[in-house]
């Protein structure tokens, strides 16, 4: 036991992950208006970039990069304050680099490959073999150990994780084909269902029979450090993107590449409807749903002193309550409470979610010549909304979305809608008896 102790530790001390904690074409708007993919809320106590870091400890993987660029300060500082050396071990880090200007390069990260590359110098500070390269915005839970073991296993220079079974959406990661040595032969950046559909008549098989061999990818590689110099330095010197353009171009080369094939939870969540999805299933103990609360891959956050939620002679099912919230009298179904919400007395909340408060609010505070504090006033209805954070919900108010609108752009007013979801603008002020 002590032995196989030692080789694991051995093992994970040479990887360095590098997390992305964001993108560009984001289509989580207007979530992402103020901060990163990363740092959004999700499920009460948490920030959507925990899940990736987590996984990283849970599998020893303790020297870990955040490559950062657009709306970056609230993600840099949840990083530095929540994993300054916990559960990292004496050696451990988690260190953030956020975009930057040198002489040599006058222009911010250009995509995923230019910021690796320019960072290289930071990155080979440490005697890793090998490169863990992860998304920060996607949710599933994964033993890195067991890719990292894999790709070794087979000698490759690459492997690319691929989703084993297939899925009625157009994932947005490209699509992977793979032969029957279990080696990438080809890849296709974002393909439109017409094109999947297509890729099955071709084949005269399901998607997801394993004889077709193309499967979705989930934009996590491990690539050896030599051969990440080499294609991000000699190979291609001028390329942006690691999906498409590094990675097509060392299948071009002929490089060995081999797929991981991933079974279990996986959401990618860079749309409003994915986001709103994971947060649903998080309120429902279903098999299909991301846990976290499972004792041995537990989810890291930033520790928090705040008191216990405070209930009076309210209704709760089926909800994720964060720390902090005061609830008076109120109705909660099906939806998650971000910390320091406050809901008053007689309001309805259905499901939706929540995001709370930044600070505690001592009083109301006049806006507009209204008194509304931050939270849900006394007397609201909400149902499948999304109420972004610091935003002060009047009194009877009722965001239903009653006339079934499913796109409505009112940023003015506070509020847009997407899929038929009302999200309620950060910070956003809703008069008393509005209609929404």
């Amino acid at each position: 036991m002590y032995l196989i102790n030692v080789l694991t530790c051995f093992k994970s001390q040479s990887v360095a992950a590098i997390v992305f904690g964001d993108g560009s074409h984001s289509q989580l708007y207007p979530l992402t208006k103020r901060i990163a993919e990363g740092a959004i809320p999700i499920s009460g106590n948490y920030k959507l970039i925990d899940a990736v870091v987590s996984n990283c400890i849970n599998s020893s993987i303790t020297k870990i990069y955040a490559l950062t660029q657009f709306n970056f300060t609230s993600l840099n500082s949840h990083l530095s304050r929540a994993y300054a050396g916990a559960h990292l071990g004496k050696e451990g880090f988690v260190e953030v680099i956020a975009a930057y200007q040198s002489p040599e390069d006058q222009d911010w990260f250009q995509g995923t490959a230019d910021a690796i590359r320019r960072c290289l110098w930071v990155l080979e500070e440490y005697p890793v073999v090998e490169f863990l390269v992860l998304p920060g915005y996607h949710l599933y839970k994964m033993d890195y150990q067991k890719l990292i073991e894999a790709h070794r296993s087979s000698k490759a220079n690459i492997t690319v994780s691929v989703l084993s079974s297939s899925r009625d959406e157009d994932l947005g990661l490209g699509i992977f084909e793979v032969n029957a040595q279990n080696q990438v032969i080809d890849f296709r950046e974002n393909p439109e269902m017409d094109s999947l559909k297509f890729m099955s008549e071709k084949n005269s098989v399901k998607f997801n029979d394993i004889a077709h061999h193309n499967f979705p990818s989930m934009g996590i590689y491990v690539i050896n450090k030599n051969v990440m110099r080499q294609l991000l330095k000699e190979y291609f010197p001028f390329a942006n993107n690691l999906r498409s353009e590094v990675i097509p171009g060392a299948i071009s080369l002929g490089m060995k590449i081999c797929a991981y094939k991933f079974d279990g939870y996986w959401e990618n969540m860079r749309s409003i409807g994915a986001y709103y999805r994971a947060n649903m299933e998080s309120t429902r103990k279903t098999n299909n749903a991301y846990s976290f609360y499972a004792i041995d891959s537990p989810v890291y956050t930033l520790p928090r002193s705040l008191p216990p939620t405070l209930i009076t002679d309210a209704v709760i099912t089926d909800s994720v309550i964060g720390d902090g919230c005061i609830l008076r009298k109120c109705t909660i179904d099906g939806t998650v409470l971000g910390m320091r919400t406050r809901v008053g007395e007689g309001a309805i909340i259905e499901d939706s979610v929540i995001m709370g408060s930044d600070t505690y609010q001592i009083g109301a505070r006049e806006e507009r010549g209204l008194c509304i504090p931050v939270g849900i006033g006394e007397g609201s209805h909400i149902r499948k909304a999304i109420i972004d954070k610091n935003a002060r919900i009047g009194q009877n108010v009722l965001i239903i979305n009653r006339d079934n609108v499913q796109e409505a752009n009112n940023e003015e007013s506070g509020y847009i809608i997407t899929g038929g979801i009302v999200i309620i603008l950060r910070s956003a002020v809703i008069q008393d008896g509005s209609i929404i």
